[in-house]
Protein backbone atom coordinates (compact mmCIF):
# COMPACT_ATOMS: atom_id res chain seq x y z
CA UNK A 1 0.00 0.00 0.00
CA UNK A 2 2.38 2.80 -1.34
CA UNK A 3 1.37 6.26 -1.40
CA UNK A 4 2.29 7.15 -4.92
CA UNK A 5 3.98 10.75 -5.78
CA UNK A 6 2.50 11.01 -8.83
CA UNK A 7 -1.22 11.13 -6.68
CA UNK A 8 0.38 14.72 -5.21
CA UNK A 9 -0.62 13.58 -2.13
CA UNK A 10 -0.79 16.50 0.46
CA UNK A 11 0.39 17.03 4.22
CA UNK A 12 -1.68 18.13 6.68
CA UNK A 13 0.06 19.28 9.72
CA UNK A 14 -2.92 20.01 12.05
CA UNK A 15 -2.35 22.94 15.03
CA UNK A 16 1.58 22.09 16.02
CA UNK A 17 1.85 25.19 18.03
CA UNK A 18 3.88 26.57 20.60
CA UNK A 19 0.50 26.04 23.24
CA UNK A 20 0.43 22.84 23.29
CA UNK A 21 3.85 22.74 25.07
CA UNK A 22 1.91 23.78 28.66
CA UNK A 23 1.12 20.14 29.27
CA UNK A 24 -0.64 21.07 32.73
CA UNK A 25 -2.91 24.04 31.28
CA UNK A 26 -4.41 20.87 28.90
CA UNK A 27 -4.82 18.47 31.24
CA UNK A 28 -1.75 17.33 33.05
CA UNK A 29 -0.22 14.49 30.97
CA UNK A 30 0.57 13.83 27.45
CA UNK A 31 1.53 10.80 25.40
CA UNK A 32 3.88 10.50 22.50
CA UNK A 33 6.49 13.04 23.27
CA UNK A 34 8.47 11.96 19.96
CA UNK A 35 5.23 13.44 17.65
CA UNK A 36 6.55 16.42 16.80
CA UNK A 37 9.86 15.04 15.45
CA UNK A 38 8.30 12.19 13.75
CA UNK A 39 6.07 15.17 12.19
CA UNK A 40 9.69 17.11 11.29
CA UNK A 41 10.33 13.75 9.45
CA UNK A 42 7.80 13.96 7.29
CA UNK A 43 7.58 17.27 7.06
CA UNK A 44 11.26 17.13 5.57
CA UNK A 45 10.29 13.89 3.07
CA UNK A 46 7.62 15.93 1.52
CA UNK A 47 9.68 19.47 0.97
CA UNK A 48 12.48 17.30 -0.58
CA UNK A 49 9.70 15.74 -2.80
CA UNK A 50 8.16 19.01 -3.61
CA UNK A 51 4.42 17.91 -2.31
CA UNK A 52 1.84 19.73 -1.23
CA UNK A 53 1.53 21.06 2.15
CA UNK A 54 -0.70 22.13 4.30
CA UNK A 55 0.24 23.74 7.70
CA UNK A 56 -3.29 24.21 9.93
CA UNK A 57 -3.49 26.58 12.67
CA UNK A 58 -6.08 27.18 15.22
CA UNK A 59 -6.44 30.30 16.02
CA UNK A 60 -9.13 30.44 19.01
CA UNK A 61 -11.61 32.46 19.74
CA UNK A 62 -11.44 32.57 23.36
CA UNK A 63 -8.81 35.49 24.36
CA UNK A 64 -7.74 33.56 27.47
CA UNK A 65 -6.90 30.44 25.23
CA UNK A 66 -3.18 29.83 24.67
CA UNK A 67 -4.07 29.60 20.76
CA UNK A 68 -5.87 32.67 20.69
CA UNK A 69 -3.71 34.53 18.09
CA UNK A 70 -2.84 37.33 20.55
CA UNK A 71 -1.21 34.70 22.51
CA UNK A 72 2.43 33.23 22.16
CA UNK A 73 1.57 29.69 22.02
CA UNK A 74 -0.52 30.54 18.92
CA UNK A 75 2.81 29.88 17.16
CA UNK A 76 4.04 26.60 15.03
CA UNK A 77 6.39 25.11 16.57
CA UNK A 78 9.81 25.83 15.47
CA UNK A 79 10.77 21.56 14.37
CA UNK A 80 7.63 22.29 11.30
CA UNK A 81 7.65 26.33 11.57
CA UNK A 82 6.00 26.58 7.87
CA UNK A 83 8.60 28.46 5.20
CA UNK A 84 7.25 31.29 3.35
CA UNK A 85 6.26 29.38 0.21
CA UNK A 86 3.79 26.96 2.16
CA UNK A 87 0.57 27.25 2.84
CA UNK A 88 -1.40 28.73 6.19
CA UNK A 89 -4.85 27.74 6.81
CA UNK A 90 -6.66 29.64 10.10
CA UNK A 91 -9.13 27.43 11.80
CA UNK A 92 -11.35 28.62 14.80
CA UNK A 93 -12.99 25.21 15.48
CA UNK A 94 -11.88 21.41 15.38
CA UNK A 95 -12.28 20.34 11.38
CA UNK A 96 -9.72 21.78 9.44
CA UNK A 97 -12.69 22.02 6.69
CA UNK A 98 -14.98 24.57 7.98
CA UNK A 99 -14.78 27.83 7.62
CA UNK A 100 -11.69 27.56 5.75
CA UNK A 101 -10.83 27.12 1.78
CA UNK A 102 -9.07 23.83 2.37
CA UNK A 103 -11.76 21.86 0.60
CA UNK A 104 -11.43 24.01 -2.06
CA UNK A 105 -7.74 24.06 -2.58
CA UNK A 106 -7.40 20.78 -2.22
CA UNK A 107 -9.95 19.97 -5.06
CA UNK A 108 -8.33 22.98 -7.45
CA UNK A 109 -4.78 21.00 -7.26
CA UNK A 110 -6.73 16.90 -7.65
CA UNK A 111 -5.37 16.23 -4.39
CA UNK A 112 -7.36 13.05 -3.09
CA UNK A 113 -4.43 11.69 -0.44
CA UNK A 114 -4.24 12.91 2.48
CA UNK A 115 -1.45 12.30 5.05
CA UNK A 116 -2.75 13.75 8.87
CA UNK A 117 -0.68 14.39 11.72
CA UNK A 118 -0.44 16.66 14.52
CA UNK A 119 -2.32 17.48 17.78
CA UNK A 120 -4.80 16.55 19.34
CA UNK A 121 -5.44 12.96 18.14
CA UNK A 122 -9.12 12.86 19.81
CA UNK A 123 -9.91 16.75 18.67
CA UNK A 124 -8.77 18.48 15.42
CA UNK A 125 -6.70 15.57 14.12
CA UNK A 126 -10.05 13.19 14.21
CA UNK A 127 -12.66 15.68 13.76
CA UNK A 128 -10.34 16.75 10.43
CA UNK A 129 -9.98 13.03 9.51
CA UNK A 130 -13.11 12.20 9.58
CA UNK A 131 -14.45 14.72 7.36
CA UNK A 132 -11.73 13.77 5.11
CA UNK A 133 -12.90 10.77 4.71
CA UNK A 134 -16.13 11.54 4.17
CA UNK A 135 -15.56 13.55 1.27
CA UNK A 136 -13.74 10.68 -0.13
CA UNK A 137 -10.31 11.39 0.49
CA UNK A 138 -7.61 8.53 0.58
CA UNK A 139 -6.65 9.25 3.97
CA UNK A 140 -3.55 7.84 6.01
CA UNK A 141 -3.21 8.95 9.73
CA UNK A 142 0.19 8.97 11.52
CA UNK A 143 -0.57 7.56 14.70
CA UNK A 144 3.26 8.00 16.66
CA UNK A 145 2.99 11.94 14.56
CA UNK A 146 0.08 12.46 16.62
CA UNK A 147 -0.46 12.98 20.29
CA UNK A 148 -3.08 14.25 22.53
CA UNK A 149 -3.43 14.73 26.51
CA UNK A 150 -5.82 13.09 29.18
CA UNK A 151 -9.36 13.66 30.11
CA UNK A 152 -11.74 13.04 32.93
CA UNK A 153 -14.93 10.96 32.07
CA UNK A 154 -18.36 12.26 32.55
CA UNK A 155 -18.31 10.71 35.69
CA UNK A 156 -14.60 12.15 36.98
CA UNK A 157 -12.84 9.37 35.94
CA UNK A 158 -9.52 9.46 34.34
CA UNK A 159 -8.36 8.40 31.14
CA UNK A 160 -4.59 8.58 30.03
CA UNK A 161 -3.61 10.40 27.53
CA UNK A 162 -2.50 7.12 26.03
CA UNK A 163 -5.71 5.41 26.29
CA UNK A 164 -7.78 8.69 24.81
CA UNK A 165 -4.82 8.50 21.46
CA UNK A 166 -5.57 4.69 21.17
CA UNK A 167 -8.93 4.49 21.45
CA UNK A 168 -9.35 7.74 18.97
CA UNK A 169 -7.33 6.01 16.64
CA UNK A 170 -9.44 2.70 16.56
CA UNK A 171 -12.22 4.78 15.46
CA UNK A 172 -10.56 6.25 12.73
CA UNK A 173 -9.09 2.91 11.17
CA UNK A 174 -10.26 1.65 8.30
CA UNK A 175 -13.23 3.93 9.02
CA UNK A 176 -12.16 7.45 7.43
CA UNK A 177 -8.40 6.55 7.17
CA UNK A 178 -5.57 3.98 7.30
CA UNK A 179 -3.61 4.36 10.68
CA UNK A 180 -0.10 4.01 10.32
CA UNK A 181 3.45 5.08 11.68
CA UNK A 182 6.00 7.61 10.19
CA UNK A 183 8.08 4.37 9.31
CA UNK A 184 5.61 3.63 6.73
CA UNK A 185 5.07 7.02 5.52
CA UNK A 186 8.87 7.01 5.17
CA UNK A 187 9.16 3.62 3.49
CA UNK A 188 5.85 4.04 1.32
CA UNK A 189 6.30 7.17 -0.93
CA UNK A 190 6.88 5.83 -3.86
Amino acid sequence: MAISKTNNPALILIDIQKGFDDIEYWGGERNNLDAETNAAEILKLWRENNLPIFHIQHCSSNPKSLLNENNAGNAFKDLVKPTEDEIVIKKNVNSAFIGTNLKEQLDNANIETLVILGLTTDHCVSTTTRMAGNFGCKTFVVSDATATFNKKGIDGQDFSAELIHQTALASLNNEFANVVKTDFILQNIK
